[in-house]
């Protein structure tokens, strides 16, 4: 009878654990998809903040353009154009053109072959780093 009853709560007892170990991966996958939704908004917003910048910068650039250019017979008037020709230009890409794909490519290779740059002082942050903290900032903390 002992036996039958210890099967019983083995077998239990492994479907728990495989329970748990789906809810666990299926709660890590939500947890990816909501962080890379959020990455995909930031992207989106950072784009069109640059495509409105664009609008309001390309309209400045062309009323100095055309201000500096228009019966001024000096060359001196025109050298602001150069710095405000490489800015427009910048935001241009940024918004419309392909610099997002070429930072992306650059990311890439910096993930793939200077890793050591992206290492953090000190190390991966970990639970007893954080929790040694924790303890000396606290005052109210007590150790079971």
């Amino acid at each position: 009878m002992g036996f039958i009853f210890s099967k019983s709560m083995n077998e239990n007892m492994k479907n728990q654990q495989e329970f748990m170990l789906m809810n666990a991966r299926l709660q890590m996958e939500r947890q990816l998809m909501m962080q890379n939704e959020m990455r995909e908004r930031q992207m989106a917003m950072q784009i069109a903040w640059s495509r409105e910048f664009l609008k309001y910068f390309g309209t400045f650039f062309g009323i100095a353009a055309i201000s500096l250019t228009a019966g001024k017979k000096k060359p001196a008037f025109l050298f602001p154009i150069i710095p405000l020709s490489f800015i427009f230009t910048y935001q241009y890409d940024l918004g419309y053109g392909t610099l997002l794909q070429r930072m992306k490519g650059e990311a890439e290779n910096i993930l793939e072959t200077e890793k050591s740059k992206l290492q953090l002082p000190r190390g991966m942050i970990t639970f007893e780093s954080l929790e040694k903290a924790r303890r000396e900032q606290s005052k109210f903390f007590i150790d079971k």
